[in-house]
């Protein structure tokens, strides 16, 4: 991107009524934008729900003296903006219709081709919720997803330090402009989580972390994930807001269930019952779902232990792929005589124990 159409794209996107489903209708239409505030009337008029009084709007050229002060502080900061037509812009948030015209980002983030989910809950956090979490991140750190999150107390921040202590890249979606951190407690882990991840915001510096921001940043953590995760949620809080914008993305939604009687599960209880998530219970809940295949991971492999100590119902699983070669899971679970949700969780932890491997079609045989 051109520090001229940067230039362009930020004064747009401070044009009085301008947001980023019309700031994108107008690039697409008149190619760029420049384009844009160099379009006649007719052109501008010509477009569907384009009208007079935004074309007028376009006329004030004090937008571009807060497009330039913006752009001073982005190249003096280190800060890398992605226009959403570029080819490093997250992919998966090119398909949400409200993603951001510009995200500002810091550090180090590669998201290309790679697993992406979401991990939000409550910022009070229970012991159930923590272990939990831990307990999910690690079994997952094999397959070396991205870890996205908010960034704020709770779950989210229990989230980034537990993939950052397994080496996986973790994102952080701010509310607020990249010239601070918020909250303050929370700036001895940047320099860690820029190493190997880093943040994202749609916030110029000039944005503090209003109650507001918080609702509009949490459509970006679910539009660049894959699926979003719920650890514990109270019956109202931002992480359902997100839940509910991942279900509108259509992407997968999942729930950690609780007793009924403890207040920070009844958000997500309430999402299950309601058909919003799915149930999760352990990390193979979501691999299967998602459809995912346990990579090796370069840093972290995977290898056949001698002398494998296994579980009886292990043992019985093994025994039976040992005798008939490759099989799927619903050929397994039924010879094995077990459920299925059962049997998905066994698998995966075989799979660790490197006695096992998926392959292509939901299909596993003995190593």
């Amino acid at each position: 991107m051109t520090d001229t159409e940067l230039l362009n794209a930020l004064a747009l996107m401070r044009v009085e009524g301008v947001g980023d489903i019309v700031a994108k209708r107008l690039i697409n239409h008149l190619g760029s934008a420049e384009g844009v505030f160099k379009a006649k009337k007719t052109q501008i008029t010509a477009i569907e729900g384009i009208g007079e009084m935004l074309y007028n709007n376009l006329k004030n050229t004090s937008v571009f003296a807060l497009a330039e002060a913006e752009m001073k502080f982005i190249q003096n900061s280190g800060i890398t903006p992605v226009f959403y037509l570029e080819p490093d812009y997250p992919e998966r948030l090119r398909h949400c219709i409200d993603g951001p015209v510009i995200l500002f980002s810091s550090g180090s983030i590669a998201l290309r081709n790679r697993k992406t989910i979401s991990i939000v809950g409550t910022r009070q956090m229970t012991s159930y919720g923590a272990d939990f979490c831990r307990k999910l991140i690690e079994d997952l750190a094999p397959l070396d997803p991205v870890i996205i999150s908010g960034f704020a107390y709770g779950v989210d921040i229990h989230a980034h330090t537990i993939a950052m202590e397994q080496n996986l890249q973790t994102i952080g979606v701010v509310a607020h402009g990249l010239n601070q951190i918020y909250p303050k407690p929370h700036k001895k882990y940047v320099a860690k989580m820029e190493e190997n991840g880093g943040f994202f915001t749609e916030f110029w510096s000039t944005s503090n972390p209003d109650k507001e921001n918080f609702v509009r940043r949490n459509r970006i953590v679910a539009g660049l994930s894959e699926a979003t995760i719920i650890i514990e949620s109270a019956d109202k809080g931002g992480s359902l807001i997100t839940a509910n914008v991942a279900n509108d993305y259509n992407r997968d939604v999942f729930a950690v269930p609780g007793r009924v009687t403890d207040k920070y599960s009844m958000g997500c209880n309430n999402l299950i019952k309601s058909q919003r998530a799915n149930l999760l219970t352990d990390a193979a809940d979501l691999i299967y779902m998602l459809n995912w295949e346990l990579e090796e991971k370069k840093t972290k492999p995977v290898q056949k232990q001698l002398f494998v100590a296994l579980e009886p119902e292990e043992q019985k699983v093994y025994d039976f792929l040992q005798r008939n070669g490759k099989e799927l899971m619903d050929i397994i679970a039924l010879e094995c005589e077990m459920p299925v949700f059962r049997l998905s969780s066994l698998l995966l932890t075989m799979e660790l124990k490197g006695v096992i491997r998926p392959l292509p079609g939901k299909l596993f045989e003995a190593i």
